[in-house]
C-alpha cells in the first residue's frame, strides 16, 4: 500500500478523483413511478443467467435512498460522480412516450450533487435496453440507433444545463460481443451475425446521439467509454504476434477505428466484413464526429495465443496463462502495467483528446468483522493502478480524473451480489452502508484535491 498522501502530490493539484455507479446495478425500485422492464430484467429472471437468479428488483435500493447516498458520496471526499441514466425510465417502451417521473428522478440526482459540489458524469447507456425494443431485434435493428438518438435528446434537453460532462454508451465491448456473440450478458445471444449487427448499430446510435447533443447541449464536454483490452501476445512468435493483432482489432479496432478513423479496421473487414449490416453512405462520417473525451475501464489485461485450428473464426485466438499469479475474487489477473502499456499504445495508434479512467477497481469479497472490512488486496490494488495512472501523466498522457469502480457494493451483472466491488459495503439484507478500508484510504487521497492555488476546470 502507497500513503495517499504522498501518492497525492504526483497528480496535478486540479486532477478529478470520484466514484463510479450504474442506474441498474445500485437503484432498484424496477417497477416505480412508470419504469418499465428493460433486458437485463427479463434476463436475470430467467434460470441459469444469473446466478441464483438475483435481480435488480431492490438492488442497493437507491432510488428512495438518494439523498444518503449522495451524502455518502459528499463524505468520500471525492469531486466527482460518474453515474448512468435509466432508458427504461425515461422512455419506457424505447420509443413514444416520456415518462416525467423518471426524468424528475435525475433531475434531483444531478441538484442533490450540485449542492453537495459534486461534478457530474452522466453516462447515457450502461445496458439496460427497454425490454419492448426487442420485439424490432434490440441492437440489431438499425431503428434503435434512431430511438437511441432520440433519448438522448430528451435527456440533454432536462439535464443538460447542470451536467459537467456526457458519455454516450459505456462498454459497448460488453454490450456487443458480451451480450450477443458470447452470450454471457443480456440479451444472452451467441450468434456472430447478431453480434455484427448490433456492433455497426451500437457505433451507430453513439454518432446519432452525438448530433443530438452537439444540438441540444453545445457546451458539455462529450465523450464514449470504452473498456479497452490490454492485449498482450503470449510468446514473441509471429503466430501469436498476428494473433495479438486480430485480437486488438476486434477487442478494441471495431470501437476505436470507426470514432477516431472513420473506418473499420482491415483485417476484421477482409474476415468478416460481408456478414456485417449495410453500411450505408454517410455512416462512418456520423460516428467519427469528435468527441471531447474518452473513458478507459481498465481492470485486467487479455492475454491470447494464436488458434491453429482449420476453421478458426476471426480473431481465431485462445485465451493464454496469467503472469501473475495475484487476482482478485472474481477471478481477474492483476497486472497494473498492462494499464499503461494499452494507454500508450492507444495514443499512438490514434488521435486521441483528453481521457478521463472512468472505471478501474477489483473485486474484494472481504465482509464484515466486527463492524469493520479490511480490504487489503482491493486497497493494494487501487494503490498501484494510481501509481500507474501518475505514471502516465507524468509521460504526458492528456489524463484528467479518475473514478473508482464502484462507490459500493451492488449487482454485479451475471454474477448476481456474490461478487463485491465497492469502497463501501452494503448489508442487502438491511441496506446499511459501512466504508471499507480502502474507502477510507480513497477519502484521504481524494482530500487533497483540489490543491494549492490550482482552480478546478469546469471539467
Amino acid at each position: 500500500m502507497i500513503d495517499p498522501k504522498i501518492l497525492a502530490d504526483r497528480f496535478p493539484g486540479d486532477f478529478l478523483f470520484g466514484v463510479a455507479t450504474a442506474a441498474f446495478q445500485i437503484e432498484g425500485a424496477t417497477k416505480a413511478d412508470g419504469r418499465k422492464a428493460s433486458i437485463w430484467d427479463a434476463f436475470s429472471n430467467m434460470p441459469g443467467r444469473v446466478y441464483q437468479r438475483h435481480n435488480g428488483d431492490v438492488a442497493c435500493d437507491h432510488y428512495n435512498r438518494l439523498e444518503e447516498d449522495l451524502d455518502l458520496i459528499k463524505e468520500m471526499g471525492v469531486l466527482g460522480y460518474r453515474f448512468s441514466i435509466a432508458w427504461p425510465r425515461i422512455i419506457p417502451d424505447g420509443v413514444g412516450r416520456i415518462n416525467e417521473k423518471g426524468l424528475d428522478f435525475y433531475d434531483r440526482l444531478v441538484d442533490g450533487c450540485k449542492a453537495r459540489g459534486i461534478k457530474t458524469f452522466a453516462t447515457l447507456y450502461h445496458w439496460d435496453l427497454p425490454l419492448a425494443l426487442m420485439g424490432d431485434g434490440g441492437w440489431t435493428a438499425r431503428s434503435t440507433a434512431h430511438a437511441f438518438q432520440r433519448y438522448a435528446k430528451v435527456v440533454m434537453a432536462r439535464l443538460g444545463d447542470r451536467l459537467d460532462a456526457v458519455a454516450t454508451f459505456n462498454e459497448p465491448w460488453c454490450s456487443v460481443w458480451l451480450s450477443h456473440l458470447y452470450g454471457v450478458h443480456a440479451p444472452g445471444e451467441r450468434n456472430m451475425d447478431a453480434a455484427l449487427h448490433a456492433l455497426h448499430y451500437t457505433n451507430l446510435a453513439h454518432g446519432l446521439a452525438v448530433e443530438s447533443i452537439r444540438h441540444v447541449s453545445p457546451n458539455v464536454p462529450l465523450g464514449l467509454v470504452l473498456n479497452a483490452h490490454a492485449v498482450v501476445a503470449d510468446s514473441e512468435s509471429k503466430a501469436d504476434g498476428q494473433a495479438a493483432e486480430r485480437a486488438f482489432q476486434f477487442h478494441n479496432g471495431v470501437f476505436f477505428d470507426p470514432v477516431f478513423k472513420g473506418e473499420y479496421p482491415a483485417d476484421f473487414m477482409q474476415a468478416l466484413g460481408h456478414r456485417m449490416p449495410v453500411i450505408e453512405e454517410g455512416d462512418l462520417a456520423i460516428i467519427s464526429q469528435k468527441v471531447d473525451w474518452w473513458g478507459l475501464n481498465y481492470y485486467t489485461p487479455m492475454r491470447v495465443s494464436d488458434d491453429p485450428a482449420e476453421g478458426a473464426e476471426f480473431p481465431a485466438t485462445k485465451p493464454a496463462p496469467f503472469v501473475n499469479e495475484a487476482k482478485t475474487d472474481i477471478g481477474w489477473e492483476i497486472y497494473p502495467s498492462a494499464m499503461a502499456d494499452m494507454v500508450t499504445q492507444l495514443y499512438q495508434r490514434y488521435d486521441l483528446p483528453e481521457m478521463y479512467i472512468t472505471e478501474n477497481g477489483a473485486c474484494d469479497n472481504t465482509d464484515v468483522v466486527d463492524g469493520a472490512i479490511d480490504d487489503e488486496m482491493r486497497l493494494d490494488y487501487y494503490s498501484e493502478h494510481l501509481a500507474v495512472a501518475a505514471d502516465l501523466i507524468e509521460d504526458g498522457i492528456p489524463l484528467r480524473g479518475y473514478f473508482a469502480w464502484s462507490l459500493m457494493d451492488n449487482f454485479e451483472w451475471a454474477e448476481g451480489y456474490r461478487m463485491r466491488f465497492g469502497l463501501v459495503h452494503v448489508d442487502y439484507d438491511t441496506q446499511v452502508r459501512t466504508i471499507k478500508k480502502s474507502g477510507e484510504w480513497y477519502r484521504i487521497l481524494a482530500d487533497h484535491f483540489p490543491r494549492g492555488n490550482h482552480i478546478k476546470s469546469d471539467m
